[in-house]
């Protein structure tokens, strides 16, 4: 079993009156890590102490920032092992999704050293003679970042790696369904030599969430949040942060929409939605949850979809004979079993797979949905795929914008400008041509609309998020003034 303190400063430290909370593996219900469980007063230290080692940081050249982040990759490269184990254990993952987790993170921290040159500005024309004019990124101050337990180390990454390559320190909170697979993430870029209040991290009891997130949030150094989760919980806390006038970097939940046109080469199609739908139990934001398919080819795209889910099997994830893990907890499949007796009920066909049975749930393809069922518009998050039957490419486009959300989405079509057209009208954040909705890359903008969130993770876009723009002049000259 892990047991976790608090990293605060650099240094293991006790939560107040040595609180401590435990989370359960998913499958075998056997209690796999021990963390501090903190309280506002220890949320509110660690914002203190990385307003403290914020001067010095910020002041650091890009070479040792860059250097230290390089670092920091090796290190999670080298302790890949560990993370997968912690993954596994706190998230039911399988170890390949685990272990993708760490490359990807290790990419991002990679991606982040390299933006260390890019923090520039601009020189801008002044109409005040002999002056110089210029639009300078500074560092911001504290920034916190909330990562989910979906693919923790790749997220739990990014929430803080670009803020520390702007020259800022970060707090990250740490998910409460995996504090040993975040924590990790910290030891590593600690031991790189961003420790003494630069990198910290804290974990809470379920229970505290609320009221440790909103001492954060309320803290006066702290000067930028970023959150990735549920829409529900991203609303409150930019509610939370307005009323600070605190920027907020928010990426929440999905609906993707998967266009099937009339002329789509079906067999690359299937092989994008079974991706794009089941891949960590179909436990990702840009999940493939909605297949909006041509009425010309939905039966064989159907047929052959059902082919395809029968090669995929989920249950242990330490068992090699199963692609597919486990589910979060219980109460997932509980929500996802409600949303397929909705659907079903209401005229919908049960076309592969079926309910859950406590957190294992075998793919599933629902077929014949309509926007009168659940599964038409509530985000699943699980292993449930709607498939919803379109007369035209019209009705395609509008099915896939009758959505809240607007995250990632897929357009299949062997005319390349047909595609095209048909991408730019669709409103999401994210769109892939001949591709599945799940795929991201430590340079690419990431980010959604609409219910979605706003803001961009992701390359120099990350840059914009987590600086300050200056206007700085220099009076090179006499100048007159009217009085």
């Amino acid at each position: 079993m892990n047991t976790l303190d608090l990293l605060v400063g650099g240094q293991p430290r006790h939560a107040h009156e040595s609180a401590t909370f435990t989370r359960a593996n998913p499958l075998s219900g056997e209690t796999v890590t021990q963390a501090a469980a903190a309280s506002v007063g220890d949320a509110q230290a660690a914002a203190e102490v990385a307003v403290g080692a914020f001067p010095a940081w910020s002041k650091t050249g890009p070479g040792e920032r860059r250097m230290k982040l390089l670092k920091a990759a090796e290190l999670m490269e080298a302790r890949q092992a560990e993370f997968i184990e912690r993954m596994v254990d706190e998230t039911g993952a399988t170890p390949g999704w685990a272990g993708f987790n760490v490359m990807v993170a290790a990419g991002v921290l990679r991606e982040a050293a390299a933006l260390t040159t890019q923090v520039n500005g601009d020189v801008i024309p002044s109409n005040v003679p002999d002056n110089l004019a210029m639009g300078v990124r500074v560092p911001c101050g504290v920034v916190v970042g909330i990562a989910p337990w979906n693919a923790p180390i790749i997220l739990g990454t990014r929430a803080i790696a670009t803020p520390l390559a702007c020259g800022n320190t970060v707090i990250l909170k740490a998910s409460e369904q995996c504090p040993a697979t975040h924590h990790l993430i910290g030891e590593v870029l600690v031991e790189a030599g961003l420790g003494e209040g630069i990198v910290n991290v804290v974990t809470n009891a379920p229970a505290q969430a609320a009221e440790v997130v909103g001492a954060l949030i309320d803290h006066p150094a702290v000067r930028r949040i970023n959150f990735t989760g549920s829409t529900q919980v991203g609303r409150i806390i930019a509610e939370r942060a307005a009323r600070q006038l605190k920027p907020v970097l928010l990426e929440l939940g999905g609906k993707a929409p998967f266009l099937v046109l009339d002329d789509a080469d079906l067999d690359d199609a299937v092989e994008a939605a079974a991706f794009g739908a089941f891949f960590n139990q179909g436990q990702i934001c840009m999940s493939t949850e909605r297949l909006i398919v041509a009425d010309e080819v939905a039966v064989a795209f159907a047929d052959k979809l059902v082919q395809e889910i029968a090669s995929l099997r989920a249950g242990d994830p330490r068992d090699d004979g199963n692609a597919l893990g486990t589910l979060i907890n219980h109460e997932a499949g509980e929500k996802l079993n409600a949303l397929i007796d909705d659907a079903v009920g209401k005229g919908a066909r049960l076309a592969a797979g079926g309910k859950a049975d406590g957190v294992i749930m075998q793919p599933t393809l629902i077929d014949g949905v309509t926007d009168s069922m659940r599964l038409y518009s509530e985000e699943s998050f699980g292993p449930v795929v709607a498939m919803i039957r379109v007369a035209d490419e019209a009705e395609a486009i509008r099915v896939a914008n009758d959505s809240e959300y607007g995250l990632s989405a897929a357009v299949f079509s062997r005319d390349t400008a047909r595609a095209l057209r048909v991408a730019a009208q669709v409103e999401s954040g994210i769109c892939h041509i001949n591709s599945a909705t799940v795929h991201d890359e430590p340079q690419m903008p990431f980010g959604g609309v609409k219910a979605s969130g706003y803001g961009r993770f992701g390359g120099k876009a990350g840059i914009d998020e987590f600086t300050e723009l200056r206007w700085m002049t220099m009076q090179l000259g006499p100048r007159h003034y009217p009085i």
